[in-house]
């Protein structure tokens, strides 16, 4: 067990906002700085394996289900935790960041979870982080409403979703809180300070401190958020076990470990999710090198395609041999005015959330409260009266490597309609998180990291190969900046076009835009500082 103690000074530099200080408390900062002392150097050298793995990959290296953890697959005994209070039923799960109004909402939204999103969905300035602390305190403590500008007041009602908490992944960190002199992990910062704050409370309204564990990529990642969990509650005294997390099968290196990622997480854990755009933008990047890895258009590669296939099966027999819940991908339809549109779209829902329920996942995402109702009537229909449907293991599901990998099935050239659609989208949705929202609705779906990460992938990846020329994606650039400029007259489009440049059209593929342009763009010189001494 690492040191208790802490052992590095911790100090705020991001500019003070309104009650900022109820959660950037001197005991927080201290509880948040004992976990970065204790944890830090171990995710800096996974994150230098994750490097490792990419150039192997990268150079042509095999991905394979791990030998060394065979009996770990093997073994017919082991079970994860048993559903905690509010994890129970999990048919709809809704997501979003920590927004005032979006807390309001999803927690009214008839949904069993909200899913409150600091990484994907939240643009990370310093005051959307420490807001969305306290929207969800504020929620833990029953006090949160929302008021419209025109008036309209929204109010919690009385059932209300379980809270889930997604921090950011490990390889991002928080400029603005700084331990021993150098900036914290995101995902501690996230994690601790809601930890400290909520953990307590939830646990004595009957509920407990839940997660969602983005972007890992292998067991030791998994293994590394146990310990945090193990420290966490011994540092404030909780009794251990009383976490649970899901953790996100949203790369394709993760996807060949599932067993020994919940094996890992075994005490703490609750669950597998389809993470589907994260997977595909893993996939892309991983393999962008080689061209039988070239995917068509981003709206053509469905969840039927066969590799994709492969994946959610896979995760449903994983989870259920194991005892934990299998929870779908994002429905991301955001309902509009036009009815006949509505429509169309809430049957493309439907008919997604149906093959869900029929391979056996126990619920799914949605984007938005009007989704909220198709999926429960999916899903109610298929459960029939059950919170889940974990009895079934679907031992009739045998996937290969080669199958997750079978991504040449479907392979095809992109449409010019697919071009400019993916470098509108990336635009966009840049702009959107340089001016703070990480959640954006276009063309009538909820946009976030991810998918504008699988967009600036997929243009890499196609100039890489022939597949489109440079000369042709500069043009559409050139004509999707000038209307970006024209559509919003407060946009930054010029940045957003040099996010574009740097990330999609550089001669290596960065791993995650998010890390570019948090360095260049949000990090601000500090208005304050705030020190707790070790």
């Amino acid at each position: 067990m690492p040191t208790t103690e802490l052992t590095a000074r911790v100090e705020v530099l991001g500019p003070p906002g309104h009650r900022h200080d109820e959660i950037l408390t001197p005991e927080a900062l201290a509880f948040t700085g004992r976990l970065v002392t204790a944890f830090a150097d171990r995710r800096t050298e996974l994150l230098r394996e994750r490097r490792r793995r990419a150039l192997l990959l990268a150079s042509g290296a095999a991905l394979d289900f791990p030998l060394v953890t065979s009996a770990v697959r093997t073994d017919p005994v082991w079970r994860v935790a048993p559903p905690a209070p509010g994890l129970t039923d999990r048919r709809v799960e809704i997501t979003g960041p920590p927004e005032r109004r979006m807390t309001v909402n999803a927690l009214n939204s008839g949904a069993q979870v909200w899913m409150a999103d600091f990484e994907d969905a939240t643009s990370p300035t310093w005051d959307n982080v420490i807001t969305g602390q306290l929207n969800l305190l504020d929620a833990v403590e029953r006090r949160i409403d929302f008021t419209t500008p025109g008036g309209k007041r929204y109010a919690l009602g009385d059932r209300l979703a379980t809270i889930m908490v997604r921090p950011r992944g490990w390889h991002l960190t928080e400029e603005h809180l700084t331990v021993g002199g150098r900036p914290a992990p995101a995902a501690l910062v996230d994690f601790g300070l809601y930890f400290f704050h909520c953990a307590q409370r939830q646990t004595d309204a009957g509920h407990g401190p839940y997660f969602y564990l983005p972007k890992i990529e292998n067991r030791y990642e998994a293994r590394l958020w146990n310990d945090v969990f193990v420290l966490a509650q011994e540092l404030l005294g909780i009794p251990r076990g009383t976490v649970r997390a899901t953790v996100l099968i949203e790369t394709i290196t993760a996807a060949f470990e599932m067993e020994e990622i919940l094996y890992e997480l075994r005490e703490h854990g609750a669950g597998l999710n389809a993470g589907r755009w994260d997977y595909l933008f893993s996939v892309i990047k991983n393999f962008a090198h080689r061209p039988d890895f070239v995917l068509p258009d981003r709206a053509k590669v469905t969840m039927t395609a066969p590799f994709l296939r492969a994946y959610t099966e896979l995760l449903v027999r994983t989870c259920h041999r194991r005892g934990a819940h299998a929870i779908g991908g994002m429905a991301a339809h955001v309902p509009g005015r036009d009815e006949e549109a509505n429509a169309a779209a809430l049957a493309k829902v439907r008919l997604d959330k149906e093959r869900e329920a029929e391979d056996g996942f126990d619920g799914s995402w949605v984007a938005h409260p009007g989704l909220v109702p198709v999926c429960r009537d999916v899903f109610g229909a298929v459960l029939d009266g059950r919170p889940h449907q974990i009895d079934r293991t679907r031992d009739d599901v045998d996937v290969s490597a080669a199958d997750l990998l079978a991504v040449r099935r479907i392979s095809g050239p992109p449409t010019d309609d697919g071009v400019r659609a993916n470098i509108a989208v990336a635009l966009r949705y840049f702009d959107a998180w340089l001016r703070g929202s990480g959640a954006v609705a276009l063309h009538g779906l909820m946009e976030d990291a991810a998918t504008a990460e699988t967009a600036r992938c997929q243009i890499w990846q196609w100039m890489r190969h022939g597949a489109v020329d440079r000369a042709t994606v500069l043009a559409l650039l050139d004509a999707e900046t000038a209307a970006l400029a024209g559509e919003l007259p407060h946009a930054r489009a010029a940045q957003a076009r040099d996010i574009f440049e740097r990330t999609a059209l550089a001669k290596e593929l960065p791993a995650f835009f998010t890390a570019d342009a948090y360095a260049r763009h949000l990090v601000r010189h500090p208005a304050r500082r705030q020190e707790v001494q070790p």
